[in-house]
């Protein structure tokens, strides 16, 4: 299991599929807040002046030697939704994220948001 203070340390380093095609560079990390654990890391893609940050799950996230590996196919994060470099995924836009993967989406019991920014 990758530790919270370990993953944050890998910002600015590559992230790449499971096939080893870079993906791009590792942004931040979005907590589960019913666990606390990692669960979600954007990824900045784009040309350098039109880019943007693609979410991806970080379940089954391996470390290697300067790059995160995430089990998810390049083209299939590359097509996830995505927010702004400068902007905070909104609340309401959290449950897209986790169907694009087919993961099963739950707010948390007081209906508030499933992640926040680490």
């Amino acid at each position: 299991m990758i530790r919270p203070a370990d993953i944050r340390e890998w910002r600015g380093h590559d992230v790449v599929d499971a096939g080893g095609h870079k993906v791009g560079p590792l942004e931040a990390v979005y907590t589960d807040t019913a666990t606390d654990e990692p669960a979600m890391a954007t990824v900045r893609i784009g040309l350098p002046t039109r880019q943007r940050l693609v979410f991806v799950p970080l379940d089954g996230a391996v470390v290697g030697p300067g790059y995160l590996m995430v089990r998810y196919d390049k083209p299939l994060v590359k097509d996830a939704p995505s927010i702004g470099t400068d902007d905070v995924l909104p609340a309401e836009e959290e449950e897209p994220v986790f169907r694009h993967y087919g993961i099963p989406y739950r707010a948390g019991a007081g209906g508030e948001r499933r992640l926040a920014r680490g």
